[in-house]
């Protein structure tokens, strides 16, 4: 009964879209764009409208391309909303829409938010001349099934292609992100959550569904589909860790944790460090594309996914594997090394006496940074260091710069307050010869990807640039 209705109401503004375009002159797709800017809902205007500065403006930088299927259920019109979302976000939308989409929105309206054609037909002599269903699996850089329906996922989960969606999903090699909408029995069924563990398994991602009232009267329960500004900020997220590799090809050195200076077997000398923020770094510098090794003094974190680890304890340790990691294109000394051992190490542990606590005489450690930073052979193209200080943070950060001869310093406050030691964010100025710039306080993730992004900037920059 539903459908019934939608599709009449659906007839009848196509009607009276009709007739207004008739009236004023201008096109289908015209008029539509024209009632949606009015509205507030901005619409890309067809190419031939940019002007050119515009139009080579697009030209000239890659945008993030969405394929979007749209599938049967009465979710499909928050489709609507969520191209109108990704294309403020600067992504460039296709549509395929499943004949039982379209029992609910038009490839009209869709087309006229999207601003291209909207596909509908596996033989549509326009688009298979060239076998058009493979190029909409493979132009793209991700494939957004919003809603995706109980029958949708099934032909996902077993392989089927019976039509334009279920061909081009099985044709692509591309990620998918499903967002699942259907009646809570339905999403509760045994065969879904079976094809929903297989789809999964297979590396898809979904988002949702969520719990609220249905569009049958007295329905409610898990099966809404996600809003479209929670699927936006998951295809944003998917869409940065696939986007682009400026370091492809690089070769990046990182250390990390803090270093044990053993004073006997069972003590030791050591920083607070967590090791939080230069594991992150190594994360974000292995989505970059490089091929990291990272350096760790003993942390509780686990190893980053695709990073060549080596687990070192002492400040000797670590030089000695720095060195054996070289060469490198950028190398990135955010282990907090402690700056003195105890000179001959007991070989027993020390015992309580009467007569007081053992005199420890303390040697320097190897200053790691100093030490790649001043090589004459094979010194990395951008060296950068950190300085944890808990007072005059940039003048001290000056000084180190100065004093190690890298090229940045990322300085920070450790102090108690701070909360930076073992916490979770960090406030970064980052020292060159250029001058200080200070970051805003950011999660320690979010300090790695901007760091990342900044040293690949940098190297793209240097003679050779990219690979």
């Amino acid at each position: 009964m539903a459908s019934l209705t939608i599709r009449k109401l659906d007839e009848a503004l196509k009607s009276q879209l009709r007739l207004r375009a008739a009236r004023n002159g201008r096109s289908m797709e015209e008029e539509i764009r024209l009632i949606l800017a009015a509205a507030g809902e901005e619409t890309e205007p067809p190419p031939a409208a940019l002007p050119q500065p515009a139009a080579a403006a697009m030209t000239a930088r890659p945008q993030a391309r969405v394929l979007l299927v749209i599938s049967g259920g009465i979710a499909a019109y928050k489709s609507l909303d969520l191209i109108r979302r990704l294309k403020e976000r600067g992504i460039a939308v296709r549509v395929v829409m499943t004949q039982a989409a379209q029992e609910f929105v038009t490839p009209l309206v869709a087309g006229a938010i999207a601003g291209g054609h909207v596909h509908t037909d596996l033989f549509d002599e326009r688009t298979e001349f060239d076998i058009g269903h493979i190029r909409l699996a493979r132009e793209t850089d991700l494939v957004v099934v919003a809603p995706a329906t109980a029958d949708l996922m099934a032909k996902m989960a077993n392989g089927l292609a019976t039509d334009l969606a279920s061909t081009v999903l099985l044709a692509t090699d591309r990620p998918v992100l499903i967002a699942p909408a259907m009646n809570p029995r339905m999403w509760a069924h045994k065969a879904t959550q079976r094809n929903l563990a297989r789809l999964v398994a297979d590396g898809t991602t979904v988002v949702g569904p969520n719990a609220g009232e249905m569009a049958e009267r007295g329905e409610a329960g898990v099966g809404r589909m996600a809003e479209p500004l929670e699927i936006a900020a998951a295809v944003e997220t998917l869409l940065r860790a696939r986007g682009a590799r400026p370091l492809a090809g690089k070769r990046v050195l990182i250390t990390s944790g803090p270093t044990h200076e053993p004073i006997d077997p069972v003590r030791y000398i050591a920083n607070r460090s967590s090791g939080k923020q230069g594991h992150a770094i190594a994360r974000a510098a292995v989505d970059a594309g490089a091929a990291v090794t990272l350096v760790s003094g003993p942390v509780g974190l686990p190893d980053p996914a695709g990073a060549n680890v080596v687990h070192v304890e002492s400040a000797r340790d670590m030089l000695a594997a720095v060195e054996a990691a070289l060469p490198a294109d950028v190398a990135i000394f955010a282990a907090a090394v402690a700056d003195w051992r105890v000179e001959g190490a007991s070989a027993q542990k020390l015992k309580k006496t009467a007569g007081g606590p053992p005199a420890l005489s303390l040697a320097e450690n190897p200053d790691i940074l100093a030490t790649i930073a001043r090589r004459k052979d094979g010194r990395p193209p951008l060296v950068i260091g950190f300085a944890a200080e808990t007072e005059q943070v940039v003048a001290h950060a000056k000084a180190k710069l100065a004093r190690k001869r890298c090229d940045w310093i990322l300085a920070n406050d450790v102090s108690a307050e701070s909360g930076v030691m073992g916490g979770d964010q960090n406030t970064i100025h980052l020292v060159s010869a250029d001058g200080v710039e200070t970051w805003p306080t950011q999660t320690k993730d979010e300090v790695a990807r901007m760091l990342i992004e900044r040293a690949a900037a940098a190297l793209a920059a240097m003679p050779g640039g990219q690979p």
